[in-house]
This record gives C-alpha cells, sequence and structure tokens, in this order.
C-alpha cells in the first residue's frame, strides 16, 4: 500500500522528495521488522519460562465453560498470541485430552486475552510532560528494559531462566522500537491527500473487512496487524469509520492459522477450527449489522474523527468481551454447527493409538509442553512394563491363558511407544529448549529403551512359565515360595525405579545401584539351593532350566533398572567427583544402609533339609573314626578306602554313584547356562 502511494506521490516530487519517501518506505518495512522479531522473541521467552505448566493448567483445569473462558484469557495474555492458544486446543482435541465443549470455552477467552497486546501497545500515545507520564512511553522505559535484559542474557552463565528472562525483557524492548519506528515512518504522510483518499476507501465497510482479514492472514497475527494499525493512527488520517471494519477483518483473518493447523488432524481438530472460525465469522457478521443499523438511525458522531491508539484497544476489547458475552450461551450451538460441517466420517485403520495420539506435532511450537506430554507418555510406558510383569509373576503360580496373551500385547504395546516416543524425542531435540527441559529429553532418549527391553525379559518369563505348564513341568513348592519372594523384590525395584523416573528424583535414583546388588545375591542363594534339590533327586534337571531361564530374566529387568538409575544420575548429578565415578564416603554409607534394608527386607524361606550324600575328604593321609576306649582313634586313609565298600547295605558305593550322576548334571547344567546368557547378551547389544 505504501509502495502504491509512493509511486502515486513520484510525478509531483522532485528528486529530493522521491528520496526522502523511498527511505521513509524502507523505515516503515525496517521498523515492521523489528515490530515482529521482538513480538516473537518475547513470545518465545514467556513460553520456556512457563516451562510448559500454563498448558499444563489449560489442559486440566477446563472442566466447565467459564473457566475455560478465564484460563484461555490468561494463556494467551501471557503468551501474546491467540492464534498459539487455538492451535495447542485444536492440539488437545486432536489428542483426546479436550472435549469440543471444553474447547468453544477456551476459544472464546483467547480472543479476549489477545486484547492484552493493543492494550500494551496503546501507550505510544501517552502526552503529557510530568515525569510518572513520561515513564509510562515506551520511548523512555524501552531502554531501560533493553539494558536489563542484555545484562541478564549476557551474564546468564548456563542458567537458562535468567537468560529467558533477558530475552523477554529484550523483545519487548524491541518490540516497542519498532512500533516507534513504524510511526515515525508514517507521519509525514498525515498531509498526502493521495493517502488520505485511499484510507477513505476502508470506510466502506466491506472493503474494511476485506483488507484487515487479508493483512492478518498474511501476518498470521492478529496482534502484529493491530499494532500496525495502531502506528498509521499515528498520522491522524483514519477515522473511526474505517478503523472499526478494519479491526472487524482482523479477527476473521486471525483464524487462517488454526484452519491451516487442522489440515491433517482428525474430525474433530478439524471442528474446533471451524468453532474458532465460525465464533469470529458469525460475531463479526452480527457486530457489524447491529452497529451500522443503531447508526442509521443515532449516527454516531465519533466515526468521523481520527482513531488513536488507545481508542483502537477499546473497540478490539470491547468487540472480543461482547462477542464471548453474546456466545457464551450458545456453545452447544457452535459445537453442533461444526459438527454438521465436518460431518462423521470413519476413521482411517491405520491411525495411531489414542494413547499415542497426543505426540501430536501441533505442540512443538510450545518446547516446554511438548516435554511434558513427553514425561506423561514414558511414565504411562513404564507403568505398561510393570503390568507386564506382574502378569509374568502371575503366569508362574497360575498358568492362564489370557494372561499369557495379555502379555504378549503389552510387549507390542512398549514396542510402539518406544519407536513413537524416540521420533518425536528427536523432533523435541531440535527446538529451543531450557536447560531442565533438555536434561529430560536425554534421560528420556535412554530410559525408553531400557523400558522397552524390561517388557521383553518381562515377556520372556511369561513364556518360560507357559512352556512350564505344556511340558508338565513342576518347581517344588518350597522352590516356588523362594522365587515368589524373590519376584517380589524385582517387582518393587521396578515401581521404585519408575517412581524415581516420574518424579526426577536423584535419591530415589542413587538407591536402584544397591537395591540390585542385594537382590543378585539372592538370585546367587536361588541356584544354589535349586542345586542342593538337584543334588536331592528334588528336582528334575527340566525344572532347573525353566528355572535359570526365569532368574536369568529377572536379573536382565534388574539390569534395566541400574541402567535407568546410572542414567539418571550422570545427567543429573553436578558433582565433579561424582562424574568422575569418585564415589564420596557418605555415598558409600548409604549404599551399604540401602543394600543391608533391602536383604532384611526380602528373606528367603528357609532352606528345606535335604538328606544330601557325604563328601569324602580328599589329600588327608589321617582321619578320625569312631572307636573303642583305648585304642587309636585314627587309621590309614588306605585303609578306609578298603573298606569303603563292605558295610552291611553298601551305601558307600551307591553314593560315590549318586556323586557322580550330580556331578555329571551340573556340568550340563552350567553348559546350558553359558549357552543361555551368550544368547541373551547378543539380544540385548
Amino acid at each position: 500500500m505504501q509502495l502504491c502511494i509512493m509511486q502515486n506521490l513520484c510525478p509531483k516530487m522532485g528528486k529530493k522528495g522521491v528520496q526522502m519517501n523511498v527511505f521513509s518506505v524502507l523505515t516503515l518495512l525496517g521498523g515492521l521488522a523489528m515490530f515482529l522479531f521482538g513480538m516473537n522473541t518475547m513470545g518465545d521467552g514467556l513460553v520456556r519460562v512457563s516451562g510448559g505448566r500454563l498448558d499444563s493448567i489449560l489442559e486440566r483445569l477446563t472442566s466447565n465453560r467459564l473457566k475455560g473462558v478465564l484460563l484461555g484469557t490468561a494463556v494467551t495474555a501471557v503468551i501474546q498470541s491467540s492464534s498459539a492458544t487455538t492451535v495447542m486446543v485444536i492440539g488437545f482435541v486432536n489428542s483426546g485430552i479436550m472435549k469440543l465443549t471444553q474447547a468453544v470455552g477456551v476459544i472464546m477467552g483467547a480472543n479476549i486475552g489477545t486484547t492484552v497486546t493493543s492494550w500494551i501497545l496503546s501507550l505510544t500515545g501517552i502526552e503529557g510532560g510530568g515525569f510518572f507520564l513520561t515513564m509510562l512511553k515506551p520511548s523512555s522505559f524501552s531502554p531501560i528494559l533493553a539494558v536489563v535484559g542484555i545484562v541478564l542474557y549476557m551474564s546468564s552463565k548456563g542458567k537458562q531462566t535468567k537468560k529467558d528472562v533477558g530475552s523477554i525483557l529484550l523483545g519487548f524492548a524491541v518490540l516497542m522500537f519498532g512500533m516507534e519506528t513504524m510511526s515515525g515512518a508514517v507521519e509525514p504522510l498525515a498531509d498526502n491527500e493521495r493517502f488520505l483518499s485511499i484510507l477513505t476507501m476502508f470506510s466502506n465497510p466491506l472493503l474494511g473487512v476485506l483488507a484487515g482479514a487479508a493483512l492478518t492472514a498474511v501476518l498470521q497475527s492478529s496482534s502484529a496487524s493491530i499494532g500496525i494499525l495502531q502506528a498509521l493512527c499515528v498520522t491522524g488520517a483514519i477515522p473511526y469509520s474505517a478503523a472499526i471494519p478494519i479491526i472487524m477483518g482482523q479477527n476473521i483473518g486471525t483464524c487462517v492459522t488454526a484452519l491451516i493447523s487442522a489440515v491433517g488432524g482428525g474430525k474433530n481438530a478439524k471442528r474446533a477450527a471451524m468453532i474458532h472460525f465460525y465464533f469470529n465469522l458469525i460475531g463479526t457478521i452480527v457486530f457489524m449489522a447491529f452497529f451500522y443499523l443503531v447508526n442509521a438511525f443515532v449516527n454516531f458522531a465519533f466515526l468521523g474523527s481520527a482513531a488513536n491508539a488507545a481508542g483502537i484497544a477499546v473497540v478490539h476489547s470491547l468487540f472480543n468481551i461482547a462477542c464471548c458475552i453474546a456466545w457464551f450461551p450458545f456453545g452447544n450451538f457452535l459445537v453442533k454447527l461444526a459438527s454438521w460441517t465436518i460431518p462423521d466420517q470413519r476413521e482411517a485403520a491405520d491411525r495411531k493409538p489414542d494413547a499415542l495420539s497426543v505426540l501430536d506435532d501441533r505442540f512443538l511450537e510450545k518446547p516446554g509442553f511438548a516435554v511434558k506430554i513427553c514425561m506423561d507418555t514414558t511414565v504411562r510406558m513404564a507403568e505398561l512394563t510393570e503390568e507386564a510383569l506382574s502378569c509374568a509373576i502371575s503366569l508362574l503360580k497360575d498358568y492362564s491363558e489370557e494372561q499369557e496373551t495379555q502379555i504378549r500385547q503389552l510387549e507390542q504395546k512398549t514396542e510402539n511407544y518406544e519407536e513413537a516416543l524416540s521420533e518425536y524425542l528427536m523432533k523435541v531435540s531440535g527446538r529451543t529448549l531450557s536447560l531442565a527441559d533438555s536434561r529430560e529429553v536425554s534421560i528420556m532418549l535412554q530410559c525408553i529403551r531400557d523400558f522397552e527391553r524390561m517388557a521383553d525379559h518381562a515377556a520372556s518369563i511369561g513364556y518360560s512359565a507357559a512352556d512350564m505348564y505344556r511340558n508338565d513341568i513342576e518347581i517344588t513348592d518350597h522352590g516356588m515360595e523362594e522365587l515368589m519372594v524373590y519376584s517380589k523384590a524385582v517387582k518393587d525395584v521396578v515401581a521404585h525405579t519408575t517412581l524415581a523416573f516420574q518424579n526426577n528424583n536423584l535419591t530415589m535414583a542413587k538407591q536402584i545401584e544397591a537395591f540390585e546388588e542385594a537382590i543378585d545375591e539372592m538370585s546367587v542363594e536361588l541356584r544354589q539351593r535349586h542345586v542342593d534339590r538337584l543334588r536331592a533327586g528334588r528336582c528334575s534337571m527340566e525344572a532347573g532350566l525353566i528355572l535359570e531361564d526365569v532368574i536369568t530374566g529377572f536379573e536382565h529387568v534388574l539390569d534395566h533398572c541400574s541402567y535407568i538409575g546410572a542414567c539418571m544420575v550422570r545427567v543429573y548429578s553436578t558433582d565433579e567427583a561424582e562424574s568422575a565415578d569418585k564415589i564420596p564416603e557418605e555415598e558409600r554409607i548409604l549404599f551399604r544402609e540401602d543394600y543391608r534394608r533391602i536383604r532384611e527386607k526380602y528373606v528367603l524361606p528357609e532352606k528345606m533339609n535335604l538328606d544330601l550324600p557325604a563328601k569324602v575328604p580328599e589329600n588327608t593321609d589321617m582321619i578320625e573314626t569312631d572307636h573303642p576306649a583305648g585304642v587309636s582313634g585314627k587309621k590309614n586313609a588306605s585303609d578306609t578306602k578298603k573298606n569303603s565298600g563292605k558295610n552291611k547295605s553298601g551305601e558307600s558305593d551307591k553314593s560315590a554313584k549318586k556323586k557322580r550322576e550330580d556331578s555329571k548334571k551340573l556340568k550340563k547344567e552350567k553348559s546350558d547356562k553359558k549357552k543361555m546368557k551368550s544368547k541373551t547378551g547378543k539380544k540385548d547389544k
């Protein structure tokens, strides 16, 4: 528009005049660039400081429409973008977090919250010579904010919050400088007749609405287009008769961002975008019809007067508040209208599961919130892993085909979670993150693999239990009782690990290693007891192999718990000694205390009284024997060997034979164990 004006003015101006106007246009464009950059920088800083907390509140506290309006207003006022709030709502609706009826209130509130920007920009119109009024002018306080902001930004030294606050102040200062620059650039146009004639065209309500909608659609920000209109008002050449239609059109143009965002989403995402569109479109039509109908009878005198920045803010606020009040009782009608526009259709068969649909690319614009939903999803994945382990333990005691099927389903679910989270976290990691969010992303990228592998090992335990049932293999009651104590300990460590991960609790994470070592000692004792039962003939070799598979699976589960704890300690630790694996003495004491506590909490049942064959001493020249009084109690070992097979039942010969058989069984068992460990190790790698 400005270029057209300059071209029209060129024939009637000298060379100097043309140069002045060309530079005025460049100054205007430069001011617009600073304005948009400052608004974007300030918004990004506010989003990082909030860390997704505002969006989380928005997600949870929309139980009724009034709460939705208030929260939508508050969130938009803070992040300075109604488009961003609406896109976030579309993401919530698309993922099933929020219902359409809840979204209506938030969308209404977002339209009110966006008016805050126009009130801040109206400060450029303050006039007066007093100290207080002078300090309220952007030209007075913006340099102060810029200085404070750059000091905070440059001195942050890794302190992300301090750096973000500096970015907010710098962004605000640049925004205000851009506003002042635009105002100064268009001020010479106040006396230009051609410029005034173009602006008079927008007094036509239809042309004004179209112009406002087009400008806002291009900028994709109603706040930015309002700011430009307020800057042009400095010329005093824009009457309210032209400003009001443009403001109405700007409210329609801001819907473009939401409509684009809904493309590719589900039917409810499209419906949420249509609710936003209908709210603004019908509101504009009704407001314009009512306003100009009343004007035909009353003839509002202020329409001919020049608009100013504060007046623009007043009109913008009154329109959005009036629309909200008028539409509030008819929120359900908006939902029905949107549902009629976007009818029910059969969902694509290959859509992601609902639980994973929260990983929506729309949330990437708010990285802090994206990290939060990733954390919630990972915790859900950990809970599925716990559920799979519980099913596997139950299957050991009492086989059920339904539970075996459930374990397979849980294993597949955790695999789906791992794939979806890995892909989404890689996208999140490419965004600008706070230090805390960056740490959480790093931990999640490493831990989701461990949770998935734990579910795999839980499934392996379940398969071993199924094999035991199908092949009629039984573990002794005493052995099963021992195994249940051991499995309960493993299950509790997995729950402890999940809780430590969920709460980012470094103290709990450090305890995992001690717990794992204590329970590893239990596994050694379990194996020794199994060997004793095997030697006594109380347990079959097949049952022993199944038991070895189960214990090995539990050990791998514990290993992955330990990896998760170590990852958290490594990422969150700030102690150089600790990061260099030089454990302080205090940590050693705590480790030993945690180890002792677990050993005392999980005690295996008392050992069975097994009649094991006696061991024959080796490399002994003389051994003690029972003897009558007065006879030497020692005899040669060679004599003992000679008489070893001459007792009345021949038990010594049978014992020796039994011992040799046990020895062969143990060797075979160790060989099988090594093969299984080798296979499992390859799978883990």
